[in-house]
């Protein structure tokens, strides 16, 4: 048995965490990471100081960070939305608790398939603590980009984690593959769908490891050159230097222009990567487009359009030096298409095997 409730605050949740999302992209793009210099309030107060008074005691208690109110809103709005996610995640985490009292009382058979949920919501519910506490570190240690990085993979990883327990209750989901006769095409795709997603992961890493080191623009407006160049001048090992110090305030980066240009171009190979990945699996779906369900054939579908659309938004970017509204949606679709092929693996692993499935 499947609790409708948990479903539908998951799907409210899912939409929660997108916002969230794409929140931290635009506060991150317009500079606004320390637009607040404390944490969680902003200057001591709840909200953005905006009154004569509240700006004067705001800059007597943090001398050294005048009050921009441009850039407080955007931090604090960014909060208000994480903090509200956090809220769902506990009444998630609540509800799937009732839920397995509920089944223990009556000595439900499904207990045993509702009991992963469980799992699932105190997972999320760690998950979002870690959260807050790299939102506080982002500001704390001065936007220090491992940071930074870690707190994006982090809110990605939360989106994926609400998605799929969106799935796994919805009425029509199974929570456990059937195993008998699963033909060996089917394993097969499981696991290439599954390494798609870790490729898609890695480079969803990058991409903040570009941003937290502010190496988007190290090629300036050219492709597929850069700066001119197929293969510029590039410093790998200071541009992937994990170790740099804490104490510097990071804002606007640190790095050297041939490490950014290191980290830049790393982050192009690895679209290049994922785009051959997911076309090879693509083409292996198709090639079996009579053995897949539905299900299964629409999930490919919907990963083809998202991949398409984030390689325009991609080469969008660079040439037009990134625009505010394209980096929000490039920072948007890598999140939908990492939804894209969570909803892949899954229809994989959990569709129904059909007659058409086993032949």
């Amino acid at each position: 048995m499947h609790n409708l409730a948990i479903n539908r605050l998951a799907l409210v949740s899912t939409i929660f965490a997108s916002v969230v999302v794409l929140l931290g992209a635009w506060t991150r793009l317009v500079d606004a990471g320390l637009g607040c210099p404390d944490w969680p309030g902003c200057y001591g107060f709840f909200s953005v100081p905006t009154t004569s008074e509240e700006i004067a005691t705001a800059e007597m208690r943090f001398p050294d960070a005048p009050v921009e109110v441009a850039k407080g809103w955007p931090e604090m709005i960014h909060r208000y939305f994480a903090s509200s996610l956090g809220l769902l995640i506990i009444g998630l985490t609540i509800l799937s608790i009732r839920e397995r009292k509920k089944e223990r009382l009556v000595a439900s058979s499904s207990t045993g398939s509702n009991s992963a949920p469980l799992k699932h919501c105190i997972a999320l519910l760690i998950l979002v603590i870690c959260q807050g506490l790299f939102g506080m570190w982002t500001v704390t240690l001065k936007l220090w980009p491992q940071v930074v990085s870690l707190h994006l993979i982090g809110g990605f990883t939360t989106l994926s984690l609400l998605y799929l327990l969106y799935l796994r209750t919805s009425p029509s989901a199974r929570t456990k593959a059937d195993k008998i006769n699963r033909p060996e095409w089917l394993s097969r795709l499981n696991k290439l769908a599954i390494i798609a997603l870790v490729l898609v992961g890695v480079q969803i890493f990058l991409g903040a490891w570009t941003a937290s080191n502010y190496a988007a623009l190290a090629c300036g407006s050219d492709f597929p050159t850069c700066q001119s160049s197929m293969w510029p001048e590039m410093n790998f090992a200071g541009g992937f230097n994990f170790f740099q110090a804490i104490g510097p305030n990071y804002l606007g980066g640190l790095f050297d222009n041939e490490s950014r240009v290191a980290i830049q171009m790393t982050h192009r190979i690895g679209a290049l990567i994922v785009t051959l990945f997911l076309a090879y699996l693509l083409w292996a779906m198709k090639s079996l487009t009579k053995q897949l369900s539905h299900k299964q054939h629409r999930a490919a579908k919907w990963v083809l359009i998202f991949l398409l659309a984030q390689l325009l938004l991609g080469v969008s970017n660079v040439i037009w030096l990134i625009p505010l509204s394209i980096a929000v949606a490039h920072n948007g679709m890598g999140a939908v298409l990492l939804l894209s092929l969570v909803n892949l693996n899954y229809q994989l692993r959990c569709d129904p095997l059909t007659n058409k499935n086993t032949e």
